[in-house]
């Protein structure tokens, strides 16, 4: 190989590296970054506050979360739970929504005075709460309704339309429809309130049946945390709290004749209504839910394979149809 051979030989060798290296840096430049994560909710910078503000004498515990100037969210709890149900969706919301969750007396850390000293009904209960929104001021709010919440909450409606936002309805009845089996022995007490009538509706209170409740037609019962029921039964094994349980159970009787009225409610003021149910809940079972859509023109129904304490198992899910609900809302 003669001298001209070699230096072309060299120059090709050359010509090839600086093809190869500039191959590799547009590789590395062009090459698609990693996907950035979506950013989650900050509960950090609007932790959970736990309150009690004072009401007709009563003092009443609260949770909030979130900036004050936002779209304010009134979350109304079941039996026999309190504010404590709402303790995972508070923070997973708190970002963008201002979230007020109160115990109703006799429930969670509310005052619990005897049936005697204060008059255990829906009516009542309502009357309560309504102080509460006066005391801390709210002007408008949607409202997250469940078991008991729905009563408590639809005589708030209808007595203040202008100030519902919206409707967030889970396994919260309002229909005929919606009472079916698992009511027959209370529809017996409120038939003839006799102890022999009082006596099964006791079981209701028992920590076997509070476990039930959260267990019963979820999809995975291992997902579902013990606390819920201990915190649960702790409180309804309190002296004095049976006869409350036993109050509301029979005056629960005064709920299905205002059903006419909180649907005429429904049809004139039109409240846009997110509706997520545990489709596999015995106590308010699905049929529920679908006659919502009768009387609701602007309504998202939802039915989740879960039971009535649905935001144990979907709890997630409920916060992102929340989150998007009322985002196109407010």
């Amino acid at each position: 190989m003669n001298a001209f051979q070699r230096y072309l030989r060299f120059a090709m060798l050359i010509t090839l590296m600086m093809i190869s290296m500039t191959g590799l840096a547009m590789t590395s430049e062009e090459a698609p970054k990693a996907p950035v994560a979506a950013a989650q909710p900050d509960s950090t910078q609007y932790p959970t506050l736990y309150k009690t503000v004072e009401v007709d004498g009563l003092d009443i515990f609260y949770r909030e979360a979130g900036p004050e100037g936002a779209p304010t969210i009134l979350l109304l709890h079941g039996f026999p739970t309190s504010s404590h149900m709402f303790r995972n969706l508070i923070p997973a919301l708190s970002d963008q929504f201002h979230l007020i969750a109160p115990d109703y007396p006799g429930f969670g850390n509310s005052a619990m005075p005897t049936v005697d000293e204060f008059d255990y009904t829906f009516d009542n209960l309502a009357e309560v709460m309504e102080g509460f929104i006066q005391q801390l001021g709210l002007e408008q709010y949607s409202l997250y309704l469940m078991d008991y919440g729905a009563p408590v909450g639809y005589r708030l409606a209808v007595a203040h339309p202008e100030r519902v936002q919206a409707l967030i309805v889970q396994n919260g009845n309002a229909y005929e429809e919606g009472l079916r089996d698992f009511w027959d022995p209370i529809r017996a007490y409120w038939a003839d309130r006799s102890e022999a009538n009082a006596e099964p509706l006791k079981g209701f209170l028992n920590i076997e049946t509070t476990k039930w409740q959260y267990t019963h037609g979820v999809r995975n019962e291992a997902t579902i945390s013990p606390d819920n029921w201990i915190v649960d039964q702790y409180k309804l094994d309190r002296p004095g709290n049976e006869a409350i349980q036993l109050q509301l159970f029979y005056d629960y009787r005064s709920n299905p004749p205002l059903y006419p009225e909180w649907q005429a409610y429904f049809r004139a003021s039109q409240p846009p209504t997110l509706v997520v149910w545990g489709k596999n809940d015995y106590i308010f079972p699905v049929e529920g839910a679908a006659p919502y859509e009768r009387d609701l023109e602007n309504i998202e129904l939802h039915l989740l394979d879960t039971g009535h304490f649905a935001l144990e198992e979907d709890g997630d899910l409920i916060a992102d149809y929340i989150r998007r609900f009322l985002a196109r809302l407010l």
